[in-house]
C-alpha cells in the first residue's frame, strides 16, 4: 500500500472534518413542563452523539463459545445546560420531572406517551447547516445535577448536567 501524503490526506478530509463545537440541540419539552426549546438550544453548553450497543449471547457448541448478536442498548444521554439568571430551563426540567414523579406525593403521570417527548441533536457545518441530524424518540430526564455555589467562583457562569433515558434513535445524513 502506498504511503499518503498530506495533500492526500487533505483531499480525503471533507468539508475541513466535522468540528464538535459546532452543534445544536431542541428539546421539544411535553406541554406540561412549559419549556422554551429555542431558549435551550442556546444554552446548551455541551452534548454527544448518541451512540448503541449491541450485547452479545453467548452459545456453547462442541467446546467453543459462539458468540451472536444481541439486543441493542442505548445508553443514557447527558447534557449540560449553561443557567441564566431566570432559571428558565432548569425550572422546565425540574417541571418535567416533578410532572413524572411528584416531590411530595409520589405521584404523577402513568403513561409513558403523557411524559416522553423528542430532542434532535445536530452536527453543524462552518456555514450553519445541519450535515447529521440524530432523533431521540421517547426522551424523558432521570437526573438534574446540582448546581455548586461557592465563593471562590466569581468569573463563571452556572452550569448544570441533566441525564435522559430514551428509547431509540433516528439518524439523518445531509447532504
Amino acid at each position: 500500500m502506498a504511503i499518503l501524503g498530506v495533500d492526500d490526506f487533505k483531499s480525503k478530509l471533507r468539508g475541513g472534518g466535522a468540528r464538535p463545537n459546532l452543534f445544536q440541540v431542541t428539546i421539544n419539552y411535553p406541554g406540561f413542563a412549559n419549556g422554551d426549546a429555542e431558549l435551550t438550544s442556546f444554552l446548551v453548553e455541551a452534548a454527544s452523539l448518541p451512540g448503541s450497543t449491541f450485547g452479545s449471547i453467548v452459545v456453547p457448541f462442541r467446546g467453543r463459545q459462539l458468540k451472536m448478536a444481541g439486543d441493542r442498548v442505548f445508553a443514557e444521554w447527558t447534557t449540560t445546560i449553561i443557567n441564566d439568571t431566570d432559571f428558565a430551563v432548569r425550572d422546565a426540567i425540574e417541571r418535567w420531572m416533578n410532572g413524572i414523579n411528584a416531590h411530595s406525593a409520589n405521584t404523577g403521570l402513568t403513561s409513558p406517551i403523557a411524559y416522553e417527548a423528542d430532542l434532535k441533536v445536530d452536527q453543524l457545518d462552518r456555514n450553519g447547516a445541519t450535515i447529521k441530524s440524530y432523533t431521540l424518540r421517547g426522551v424523558f430526564p432521570t437526573t438534574i445535577a446540582p448546581i455548586e455555589l461557592t465563593y471562590d467562583e466569581a468569573t463563571a457562569i452556572e452550569e448544570f448536567a441533566v441525564t435522559f433515558a430514551y428509547q431509540y434513535f433516528e439518524s439523518n445524513t445531509t447532504t
